[in-house]
């Protein structure tokens, strides 16, 4: 068959980036999906970057927490590549602040930019990978969304209600040749966690029983497993990697 295409929501992050190689290594045709507050100058940097390192994307604008902004996004996708056969819905942001103190705008952002967004994009690329009868969709969601978290219960609720939606749409395409999955990692090291400083990244590392944070490359592995064909008896599942930090 053609090469099938992979669209990675939040696609110029840490994480992202480590999925979209992984997918791109697998054979997949990747676009990496960004918003990056509308800096498309640092885009387009991001792609420079990864074509001279061997990674060929293409990128494609868009708010996923608007839904015409979304509509946009995959209506460019689909004009240039054809029908998303593999949807990775990672893209999401935290506001945290303890619930007594978390104010509309906060739980309104995150719930939006982490939930509403799942729903804006897999709609739009649903109908498609079911007239093929193919189709991934990964959730990236969050062990914070298993265990909870101080001062996250607008982020945890978020994550956690990516999973009833797996579970849900899962059993609705199932039949269909669609599959539909959530991944849940802990702490990961990505720039941005890297940031935080040694001394506090110490003390987050003995929380975990394998003794360190994850890296992108362990997620991203993963997500190219449920991408793929071997996966296709994996449906409404959630893969933890969260190195034993929280298990059930």
């Amino acid at each position: 068959m053609s090469k099938r295409t992979a669209l990675v929501t939040g696609g110029t992050g840490g994480i992202g980036t480590a999925i979209c190689r992984e997918l791109f290594t697998e054979g997949f045709t990747v676009v990496a999906g960004y918003n990056s507050g509308g800096n498309h100058d640092k885009a387009r940097a991001w792609q420079e970057d990864q074509r001279a390192a061997g990674y060929e994307f293409d990128i494609a604008y868009g708010d996923v927490s608007d839904s015409e902004s979304s509509r946009q996004c995959i209506d460019g996708v689909v004009e240039t590549h054809g029908n998303v056969h593999c949807l990775v819905n990672n893209a999401g942001i935290t506001r945290d602040s303890t619930f007594r103190k978390m104010t509309l705008e906060q739980w309104d952002q995150v719930l939006n930019a982490n939930l509403r967004s799942v729903f804006n994009m897999t709609r739009l690329v649903i109908d498609g990978m079911l007239e093929e009868r193919w189709g991934r969709v990964i959730n990236i969601s969050s062990v914070n969304g298993q265990k909870g978290q101080f001062g996250q219960a607008n982020y945890a609720a978020a994550k956690a209600g990516m999973h009833g939606f797996t579970k849900s749409l899962a059993q609705e395409v199932a039949s269909k040749g669609v599959t539909v999955n959530t991944i849940s990692p802990g702490y990961i090291m990505t720039a941005m966690v890297a940031a935080i400083g040694d001394e506090i990244l110490e003390k987050i590392a003995s929380t975990i029983p394998v003794g360190r944070l994850g890296n992108p490359d362990e997620v991203a592995h993963s997500v190219a497993f449920l991408a793929s064909d071997r996966a296709a008896f994996v449906t409404g599942s959630n893969l933890a990697i969260n190195g034993g930090q929280h298990m059930f």
